[in-house]
C-alpha cells in the first residue's frame, strides 16, 4: 500500500513539520522535475517502512516559493530533514534511498 506524501504549504508548515512529534523529511519539489517523479516511489517505501517514526511530506516550489527561499531551497528535488523544528540535515538531487536511510536513521 502506497501511501501519498502530505502536501504541505504556508499555511500548515509550521504545524506539520516545526511542530511534528517525529522528525520529518520535507521534500521540495516541482511537478515537471523528472527526478522528482523518479523519487516518489522510493518515498513511498520510507512512508511504510518508517510509519509511526517518521512524517514525509512534499511542498511544491512553483505554489511555495516562499517556503523555499525562506529554507534556501535551490533545485528540486531537495529533502530537508527536521527534527523538534530544527533542519538537522539535506540533500538535494536524485538521491539513492540508502542515503536516505542513513539520514534518517541518525536522526531517529
Amino acid at each position: 500500500m502506497n501511501l501519498l506524501a502530505l502536501r504541505v504549504n504556508e499555511d500548515n508548515f509550521n504545524k506539520e513539520v516545526l511542530e511534528a512529534e517525529v522528525p520529518v523529511l520535507v521534500e521540495f519539489y516541482s511537478d515537471s522535475c523528472v527526478p522528482c517523479k523518479q523519487m516518489s516511489p522510493i518515498l513511498g517505501d520510507l512512508e511504510e517502512e518508517y510509519e509511526d517514526k517518521l512524517k514525509i511530506v512534499k511542498i511544491n516550489v512553483n505554489f511555495d516559493l516562499q517556503l523555499a527561499e525562506a529554507h534556501m531551497v535551490m533545485g528540486s528535488p531537495t529533502f530537508l530533514f527536521f527534527k523538534n523544528g530544527e533542519e538537522k540535515n539535506r540533500l538535494r538531487g536524485i538521491t539513492k534511498k540508502p542515503e536516505l536511510i542513513e539520514i534518517i536513521n541518525s536522526i531517529l
